[in-house]
């Protein structure tokens, strides 16, 4: 059954009436568990699998802290260039805004291609940082349209990166969810 964002079943699983939100009927102890917000829901299955994230307690605390980046900086900076590019530029006189975020993502676009300098994967193994970020900046290209403002060829770690995730399967299966028209 489909729930819109404000009815109250949906407010009742996540109280800022957003996607994404979870119930995992089989939680702690057995218990179901209501989860909300990409980086919790990632954690908890993380956590709950044994996958994508090391149990080394400094492996992991590096893990989240690129997890936290792309919540804090990157999903909020993209997203907001992206509605100056795709939804609004436009409409907007005063450039400023737009132009604000097309640097601040373009810095951030350096922070991550800096960190990927001779790796394959955000942290060491392909991990929770991974999936958190991949979607972003695949969004930037696929969906904003905003390679070229960016200038994101020539971030070739970002590029190879990307393009590592897109190869995986399970991250091909993931982008046909929901079925796209042909």
């Amino acid at each position: 059954m489909f729930f819109q964002h404000t009815s109250p079943a949906f407010v009742s699983l996540n109280p800022n009436g957003r996607i994404p939100a979870i119930i995992d009927p089989a939680g702690p102890d057995g218990r179901p568990i209501a989860l909300w917000e990409s980086g919790a829901i990632l954690l908890y299955l993380a956590d709950k699998t044994g996958q994508f994230i090391s149990t080394e307690p400094g492996q992991r605390y590096e893990t989240l802290a690129w997890v936290f980046f792309q919540m804090s900086a990157i999903g909020p900076m993209f997203g907001q260039l992206g509605f100056f590019l795709r939804f609004a530029g436009k409409d907007y006189e005063d450039k400023r805004p737009r132009q604000r975020f097309v640097d601040e993502s373009r810095r951030l676009l350096g922070v991550l291609d800096h960190r990927l300098e001779g790796r394959e994967w955000i942290v060491d193994d392909y991990s929770i940082a991974d999936i958190a970020t991949f979607g972003w900046v695949n969004a930037l290209v696929e969906f904003y349209a905003a390679g070229d403002i960016l200038g994101l060829s020539s971030y070739s770690n970002v590029q190879a990166w990307l393009e590592r995730g897109l190869a995986r399967p399970a991250v091909q299966r993931g982008l046909r969810i929901p079925a796209r028209p042909a």
